[in-house]
């Protein structure tokens, strides 16, 4: 499947990229970034007047999960993030009980790899935990 993103403003810190331009996505794999950008049998989205940035990373999430679920989870936590731009979140160990285990924070992984929408890691554990579901783009 592609998908050509035309007209948004295309902001890239790792190449200083700042301006107006299309986004073609082949595979889930950008496959160009240019203005004017077009592909035979291509999804076309209009992003004008919106930004095209890589994922956002949250560094400081409270998912609640153990203990609180009645506040947040990782699943309805992550998909917030994700709704909102963002691609990666790092949960806060204010959980109930406190993730200060080996034992606790594999319950955080699995959960993490069975529902977020986002990577989910805990502060101290992997970089970027990609959820046994996670499609790219």
């Amino acid at each position: 499947m592609s998908i050509v993103i035309k007209n948004g403003r295309v902001i890239d810190p790792s190449t200083n990229t700042d301006r107006v331009a299309d986004v073609l996505i082949v595979d889930g794999r950008i496959a160009g970034v240019a203005p004017n950008l077009s592909s035979p049998r291509v999804e076309v989205f209009d992003a004008a007047g919106m930004f095209v940035a890589p994922g956002f990373i949250d560094m400081h999430v409270h998912l609640r999960e153990p203990g609180f679920e009645h506040a947040e989870t990782i699943e309805s936590g992550s998909r917030a993030a994700a709704a909102g731009g963002f691609t990666s979140v790092c949960c806060m160990p204010n959980t109930k009980p406190v993730n200060d285990s080996a034992t606790g924070t594999s319950y955080i992984v699995e959960r993490a790899r069975s529902y977020a929408a986002v990577d989910a890691p805990r502060h101290g554990v992997r970089p970027l935990l990609r959820p046994a579901h996670h499609r790219p783009l």
